[in-house]
């Protein structure tokens, strides 16, 4: 498995752990007999879990947008040192930014989001370019 593959697998851990992080904080809110239920009655998040919550959802687009980039480059053997470094960075940015988006530091916030959004727009250039 290439190393551009095995960061896809890590993102969507990453995604997994995210996911688990607002879900205790969501039990603790809301508690479990709310999230067991059917949840007709809606209630909001507050707070980090609330922050969290967005995060995941944002985290979530970012995957849809991050996998076909790789698969793309995959299926067409166009992995390089380049691909590797646009998949690193999109990889810091978005494990740097759930933390910077959970604790409410908007500026680092949006350019976290927008590093890991310009690696995987690269991603994709890159595979409109190979053979």
């Amino acid at each position: 498995m290439s190393s551009e593959l095995n960061i896809l697998a890590l993102y969507g851990l990453y995604t997994c752990l995210v996911l688990i992080l607002k879900v205790t904080g969501a039990q603790s809110q809301l508690g479990m007999a709310y999230l067991l239920s059917s949840r007709d009655e809606h209630r909001t998040l507050t707070g980090i879990t609330a922050r969290l919550d967005r995060a995941l959802t944002n985290s979530i687009t970012a995957m849809a947008l991050f996998a076909p980039a790789v698969l793309i480059l995959h299926a067409k053997g166009a992995f390089s040192a380049g691909s590797l470094t646009a998949a690193q960075a999109f990889l810091m940015a978005r494990v740097l930014y759930v933390p910077a988006y959970g604790f409410g530091i908007t500026g680092v916030r949006t350019l976290l989001w927008l590093a890991g959004f310009a690696a995987t727009v690269f991603l994709y250039l890159m595979g409109l370019m190979a053979a």
